[in-house]
């Protein structure tokens, strides 16, 4: 471990490695170009010494008096070729004479078979030249860099013509030596090297501001650990349970797990990443969570679909812990509503199972609270049996127990529950009932019920009548009505395919219709206005809520207590339990607005394939 260590302590980081790579191509491609750049100017400099190479042989094959001598010993005889009687001839001083004033290497005659009639150095006249004349012997110019006896030079050969004739009879040879060419480019040279010297520089700084971007926006993390993050937040993203939806601080959504769009009823195969959050349709209440998101503002909760959501979200920082990745001295923490540096978090959870799991609880709790209450209830029937039993009083006995057995072994203050045929309705309604007598409102079972099947479905049936029950209890309670009472009756209607349940709900409240003048604080008829029917439907919006201290009823002026969604008044209970029965083909609907003073509201639902003909599948 301790050898790891010190090899990955040694281990050069990405970014400087990045920056020594383009340090490395910058200087590669910068001597690259200073080398061509130099090259190019050499053969420039050698085209312009041929060129004036060119020019001087032309000046020499043209004089009268080179055309004449040289014309003169084309045939002239051995004696007169030797070396001695050439430097004494014409030619000789007249080439080294234009030789001292251009600053030539060499300006050589010869004949029209190569012979050197004019040459620097005199020993040499005479002789063949080293290069091929023919070219220049066929009447054809030439220019060329190479390699003679007087070394490496630019030179050019031109022919030489009789006088008043256009027969060659021989040629002119001068050359530029190639040394004197590279102290032409030693003078190009310093432009060269500065030109490159600024570019080396230029792109040395342009690696460091692209080194330095880089490691911003990769909050200095290596590739290595960039692929690992990613990795792991895949992973992350698809075993979590909750929804996660990540925005950028330009408000485009960079993460959208699958969860998210289960819980949002969307299908898997969506894409929204890169979207703009705001054009992307997704529910208004996400883009509303952004502006107020900090570790303080609390979960919100939004009915999406049948589904209830807590929703939250949170701005995303850098890391202000120093020696942590994305720590920037100085950093503080981002205040009001300015976008945060990286973005935010949205986090979605899902309610539903809790709240039918939490009215599940409650019916169970109400029901044992009952339970306890008739405990002394059942021991004193048993003493009464016991007593005359006792004293021989048999026949007696024998009608008490009849007596409790037809009524049942629980006196719930539920008036006439005994129409209730069905013992998961009894014991529920009978709970509830117990609920309600404690704050003073009679429930009773409405003379119309009847029940001759079987619940199917008790945690539909429970979340549609608890919601209706506790609503038109709470409606009671603050209803103008000294007589507080809530009156359920449940009907069956079975069939082959499955049985429906029918349920109408009422009270004793303010209702819906009239804007009362209830006492202070009464949170029963405040919803109504002129558009009746619309004041009506609006109970079945999604976070309505006439419950008392809540900010609609609050904007409102108050509402209609029967019209409250659940026994908390979060404004979910009415729209999800409509959403649940349109879900099995039925719906809840208001029947009766009511009126002031009472009676209240009157609410219907219809519930499909909740009951079942007694005897057909298993006891609930």
């Amino acid at each position: 471990m301790a050898t790891e260590h010190r090899r990955r302590g040694w281990r050069i980081g990405f970014s400087t490695r990045m920056l020594l790579l383009q340090l490395a191509v910058v200087a590669l491609v910068v001597l690259l170009s200073a080398i061509m750049l130099g090259w190019l100017t050499y053969q420039r400099l050698g085209n312009e010494a041929e060129g004036q190479a060119l020019a001087v042989a032309r000046s020499v094959a043209a004089s009268g008096d080179v055309r004449d001598a040289t014309a003169a010993l084309k045939d002239a005889p051995p004696a007169e070729l030797s070396p001695a009687a050439l430097a004494r001839g014409p030619l000789q001083p007249l080439a080294e004479d234009v030789r001292s004033r251009t600053g030539a290497l060499f300006v050589v005659v010869t004949d029209d078979a190569g012979l050197r009639l004019a040459h620097p150095n005199p020993d040499l006249l005479g002789q063949r030249v080293s290069t091929d004349p023919t070219e220049a012997l066929a009447g054809r110019e030439v220019t060329a860099q190479e390699q003679g006896t007087l070394g490496h030079s630019a030179r050019a050969k031109v022919p030489v013509y009789a006088p008043d004739s256009t027969n060659v009879v021989g040629e002119v040879s001068v050359g530029f030596s190639s040394g004197a060419v590279l102290e032409s480019l030693a003078g190009d040279v310093l432009p060269i090297a500065a030109t490159a010297a600024g570019a080396l520089a230029l792109g040395t700084v342009a690696s460091l501001l692209l080194g330095r971007r880089l490691k911003r926006l990769t909050l200095g993390l290596e590739p290595e650990e960039i692929s690992a993050l990613v990795q792991d937040q895949e992973a992350v993203l698809r075993g979590v349970d909750e929804g996660v939806i990540g925005v950028s601080q330009d408000r485009r959504i960079t993460v959208f797990n699958r969860e998210a769009k289960r819980l949002l009823g969307i299908p898997i195969d969506a894409e929204f990443v890169g979207r703009p959050l705001d054009a992307a349709g997704l529910p208004d209440f996400l883009a509303a969570l952004l502006p107020a998101a900090d570790p303080q503002s609390p979960a919100v909760e939004q009915l999406v679909g049948s589904r209830v959501l807590i929703a939250s979200a949170r701005q995303v920082q850098p890391s202000r812990t120093p020696g942590r990745r994305g720590y920037r001295p100085g950093g503080t923490a981002v205040v009001g509503t300015r976008a945060p540096e990286l973005g935010w978090v949205i986090m979605l959870r899902d309610r539903t199972t809790v709240q039918s799991l939490t009215r599940q609880l409650d019916a169970v709790g109400a029901l044992s609270t009952a339970l306890r209450a008739q405990r002394h209830e059942f021991a004193n029937r048993l003493h009464t049996v016991s007593g005359l039993l006792g004293i021989g009083r048999h026949a007696e006995a024998r009608d008490y127990l009849a007596e409790i057995m037809r009524t049942g072994p629980l006196s719930y203050p539920a008036e006439q529950a005994e129409l209730l045929q069905d013992p998961y309705l009894q014991a529920f309604v009978g709970a509830k009932s117990v609920e309600a007598a404690e704050r003073g409102v009679a429930l009773r079972v409405g003379p119309e019920t009847l029940i001759r099947g079987r619940i199917t479905d008790p945690q539909d049936v429970t979340t549609v009548l608890g919601n209706l029950i506790d609503n038109a209890v709470r409606a009671a309670v603050h209803g103008s009505n000294p007589d507080r009472w809530a009156e359920v009756e449940v009907m069956d209607e079975l069939s082959a395919g499955g049985g429906t349940l029918h349920v109408v709900v009422a009270d004793s409240g303010d209702g819906l219709a009239a804007p009362a003048a209830g006492p202070a604080g009464s949170t029963d008829a405040r919803a109504a206005n002129d558009d009746g029917g619309a004041a009506v439907e609006r109970i079945f919006a999604e976070g309505y809520s006439t419950a008392k201290g809540t900010p609609e009823s609050l904007a409102d002026g108050g509402g209609p207590a029967a019209a409250l969604p659940d026994a908390h008044g979060q404004g979910f209970g009415l729209p999800l339990v409509r959403r649940l029965a349109r879900r099995r083909g039925g719906d809840v609907w208001v029947a009766d607005a009511g009126r002031d003073g009472g009676p209240g509201a009157v609410f219907c639902a219809r519930l499909p394939g909740t009951v079942e003909p007694q005897g057909t599948g298993e006891a609930p």
